[in-house]
């Protein structure tokens, strides 16, 4: 139990990870809580040099700003995490939890290689007493593996370990940051839950601060991602009986959205969800419930990953189906690359896949992004085509290089081209001048509209053929 003056003495806070959720998360703590000295660090040198220039790793509207404001004054970003563990009493854990790709659980499981490297890291360089919060996405009781590290590996220190996963949508993380739906804290002393309770409530409505035992924390998030990936894959799934039958999934989403017990959100039919948590806890979730035998809970989670590969299967197929059965040698505009609008975050995007297998297939891609660069987009495009021990053969290597151009205008990407696939929703794409691509265009000039997000009548009459998620046919 922690003393009580530890409840008045001063926060020093530090965080192990610079990335997505680490970064975004400690710039706001910074920025509202300018009392409070913030240090994140990363092992990732070229991340944290990132953090401190004017071209930030992460791509969050707001975000400069915020940055701005606190770094150089309660905000460091560094690579010295001994010292910042050291000078610190609560600790985040923000580092990545990918899918394990081997072993036991391959396929499933977290991989929690960094989480027991930062425990241990943390019990070494660690004297007196700290709160080390989880903030990456973890499985149940993975805070019991923590306690049992540090408590056992460190000589001279006493810690609390607090659950605090982040609900943060990419494209949105700085208004989720400043008025969240919730906060939520979950572990065993009252005391350390309310020292880090006293930190968000510097912005944050306490009735808005959540408190729970420390698995129900760490399962909250993992249901939170399964149950939003699960409207996504339902309407997904009823987009393909819209097509069959002459429906319209807007129409649908619309009409089913307006059942209060059901709500409008998460009812957009794309050509699927990615990012870097939908999936990987979906199946984290799957692999939890076979773990504890619950085979039939397993089987109906992940069902969801299943609808969602084959959304985005679908529409590969569809695009080869439509253009005479083969898009070999045929120029194909691919207008974004990220998983979503407003962000440069490309973790799991529907675009590597897709992208995938109209490579398999021969096509010559031109990729159009306004966020993601060249080296990413290649770098993605080697690692889905790398076999299970990491393997790029040289037909795929060579197919990358010859096939995929990457441009930073739109109207480029579509010169020539025999087809538009549009895999990211980004919102200039709404006002782009139909006419002018039409005119640089070949012909029958195809449009693939995988978000949904162009206006179709004005792409039809303008002489386009155009194939929307959901919908029937091309008029």
């Amino acid at each position: 139990m922690i003393a009580s003056p530890f409840l008045n003495s001063p926060i020093k806070i530090c965080c192990i990870g610079a990335g997505y959720v680490g970064g975004p998360t400690m710039a706001m703590i910074a920025k509202q809580c300018p009392d409070i000295q913030v240090h994140v660090v990363d092992l990732n040198q070229a991340r944290i040099d990132q953090w401190n220039s004017d071209v930030l790793p992460v791509y969050e509207p707001g975000l400069d700003d915020v940055v701005r404001e606190a770094r150089g004054r309660n905000l460091t970003f560094s690579s010295r995490v001994e010292t910042a563990i050291r000078e610190s009493n609560i600790i985040f854990i923000a580092v990545n939890t990918p899918t394990k790709s081997f072993g036991i659980g391959a396929g499933r499981a977290a991989n929690l290689e960094f989480i027991e490297k930062c425990a241990r890291q943390i019990a070494e360089c660690s004297t007196g007493h700290k709160i080390v919060v989880e903030k990456s996405t973890l499985p149940v009781r993975t805070a019991e593996a923590v306690k049992r590290i540090l408590n056992s590996s460190a000589k001279d220190a006493t810690f609390d370990v607090l659950s605090n996963p982040e609900f943060l949508a990419e494209g949105t993380a700085v208004q989720d940051l400043l008025q969240p739906d919730r906060v939520l804290i979950g572990g065993e002393s009252s005391e350390a839950v309310e020292r880090l309770a006293q930190v968000y409530g510097r912005w944050i409505p306490r009735e808005k601060i959540l408190t729970t035992n420390l698995w129900s924390s760490e399962l909250s998030k993992l249901t939170a991602n399964a149950f939003l990936a699960q409207r996504v894959s339902s309407i997904n799934a009823i987009s393909a009986l819209c097509e069959a039958t002459g429906a319209d999934v807007d129409e649908v989403a619309r009409a089913i959205g307006t059942d209060s017990r059901i709500g409008p959100k998460f009812l957009k039919s794309s050509v699927g969800f990615g990012g870097s948590c939908f999936q990987k806890d979906i199946l984290n979730l799957v692999y939890l419930c076979e773990h504890f035998g619950l085979r039939e809970v397993a089987q109906y989670w992940e069902q969801v990953v299943i609808m969602n590969d084959y959304q985005k299967r679908r529409f590969s197929e569809r695009i080869v189906r439509t253009m005479f059965h083969t898009v070999s040698d045929k120029k194909i505009a691919i207008w974004g690359f990220a998983f979503k609008k407003d962000t440069n975050d490309t973790r799991e995007s529907p675009a590597i896949h897709i992208c995938r297998d109209l490579l398999e297939e021969r096509a010559r891609l031109v990729v159009y992004d306004p966020q993601v660069p060249e080296k990413q987009i290649r770098s993605e495009l080697e690692a889905c085509f790398q076999d299970s021990n990491g393997r790029l053969s040289e037909t795929h290597k060579k197919l990358i290089e010859t096939n995929v151009s990457v441009v930073k205008d739109v109207y480029v990407s579509a010169q020539e081209a025999h087809a538009i696939a549009v895999l990211t929703e980004w919102d200039e794409f709404k006002t782009i001048d139909c006419g002018r691509v039409y005119e640089e265009m070949r012909r029958p000039a195809f449009v693939f509209d995988g978000r949904n997000v162009l206006d179709r009548k004005a792409w039809l009459d303008r002489g386009f053929e155009v194939h929307s998620i959901g919908r029937p046919g091309v008029s």
